[in-house]
């Protein structure tokens, strides 16, 4: 972002692409099929605490937002893969918006763990429901 090198900054631009599609959407979509497999797997649910749906929202929004973006990470990788750039597009491809995207990513993450870790306490509608339906038939 701060370099004055035009192929360092190209190469860093295609580089970016490249582990999106290769890394993260892969890995962001795994987060997201394993996490519905274990919710509907333990005790938590899916569908029964609020720790678990935030966390399920925040995932299903931060894929929704590395999916969009990597439209704007391939028009980059795009333009840097011209042989020639002037002086507007190396200031496009020296935006600082990857990065704010990577720390709002990284600060999403660890948002995330926090969650995961205090699991704030409070049942949804449902969750009050079907634990009182367990209480009263564990009773009988």
């Amino acid at each position: 972002m701060t370099s004055h090198d035009t192929e360092l900054t190209q190469a860093a631009s295609r580089a970016l692409e490249m582990i999106g599609w290769i890394a993260l959407i892969p890995f962001s979509i795994a987060s997201l099929v394993t996490g519905l497999v274990q919710s509907l797997g333990t005790r938590w649910g899916l569908i029964r605490h609020y720790w678990v749906l935030v966390k399920l929202v925040m995932n299903v929004f931060a894929t929704a937002v590395l999916l969009l973006y990597m439209q704007t990470l391939s028009y980059l990788a795009d333009m840097a893969a011209r042989p020639t750039l002037t002086s507007d597009d190396l200031a496009i491809l020296q935006s600082p918006s990857p990065t704010v995207h990577g720390v709002g990513a990284l600060l999403l993450l660890l948002l995330a763990v926090v969650v995961s870790v205090f699991k704030p306490p409070g049942m949804t509608p449902y969750g009050a429901r079907k634990h009182m339906e367990r209480r009263s038939t564990a009773r009988f």
